[in-house]
């Protein structure tokens, strides 16, 4: 499956498949992927994690060395943070 692609529903989502869709008029994918990176280094968002080794990085480094493409989360769990998300900021 090309990986910048929209996962099929149900299957896990790539880190940077979660930013496109967090993505905004005011909120940049990389941006996106920052926040989503953060998140899940500070165990906020529950993830099956891949990190770069320092050697292999690829682009812009995200917080923990994580591999944007091949480190996924769960839509459910994706949708529950942003939902505390919500709470947080009213």
């Amino acid at each position: 499956m090309d990986q910048s692609q929209p996962a099929p529903s149900g299957a896990p989502l790539s880190l940077h498949q979660a930013a496109q869709l967090l993505a905004s008029a005011s909120l940049s994918v990389r941006d996106a992927e920052v926040r989503l990176a953060l998140a899940i280094d500070r165990g906020e968002l529950p993830a099956n994690i891949l990190r770069w080794a320092t050697e292999q990085w690829e682009g812009e480094r995200l917080e923990g060395n994580i591999d944007r493409m091949r480190t996924f989360v769960a839509r459910a769990d994706l949708d529950a943070w942003l939902a505390a998300q919500a709470g947080e900021g009213s």
